[in-house]
């Protein structure tokens, strides 16, 4: 059984996982708009991943006993005034991400929930992942600039696609 606390908290974290979630549709529709398709397929790639994560979670609560109970979610930004700029938002909210499942992990460790903090350590990975992903694109944002090399970026982001994790 999860305490009022990690309940509490793990529902405003499938919240924030479901708002990541529109948060880069909303970056995929802005490329899209820019006439860079694989930018949009990259961020649509992470929109789905962010709805496996709150999935992953919102299963945990109710595999542990707890409830659910899904909030609202404001709406994101849907305007930046470049790719970078767009980019560095993105890589800045996954920044917000990781503090925001570390204080879940401190949590955990605080209720002597074992199992949860079993559970986190999987996020606490991924968020590795996602920071080094982001900063990877922002880094190659800053050498191609606005010129062709950002049409080959399109190209190379193009590729990307959403592959469930298996998990033990």
């Amino acid at each position: 059984m999860l305490s009022k606390k990690m309940e509490k908290a793990f529902n405003d974290q499938i919240k924030w996982e479901y708002f990541s979630a529109y948060l880069y549709l909303s970056l995929s529709a802005y490329f899209s708009n820019l006439g860079l398709p694989g930018f949009a397929n990259w961020m649509d790639v992470q929109f789905q991943e962010e709805q496996f994560h709150a999935r992953r979670m919102f299963d945990y609560v109710n595999e542990k006993g707890a409830r659910v109970a899904l909030q609202a979610i404001d709406a994101p930004q849907n305007a930046w005034k470049s790719p970078l700029a767009a980019f560095e938002f993105a890589l800045n909210h996954e920044y917000a991400v990781t503090k925001r499942i570390n204080d879940l992990m401190t949590l955990a460790q605080k209720e002597n929930d074992h199992a949860s903090a079993i559970f986190l350590q999987w996020f606490v990975s991924e968020q590795v992942e996602e920071e080094a992903n982001f900063g990877d694109t922002v880094n190659k944002l800053k050498l191609v600039g606005d010129g062709g090399g950002l049409f080959m970026l399109d190209r190379e982001l193009a590729t990307r696609v959403f592959v469930q994790p298996t998990i033990a």
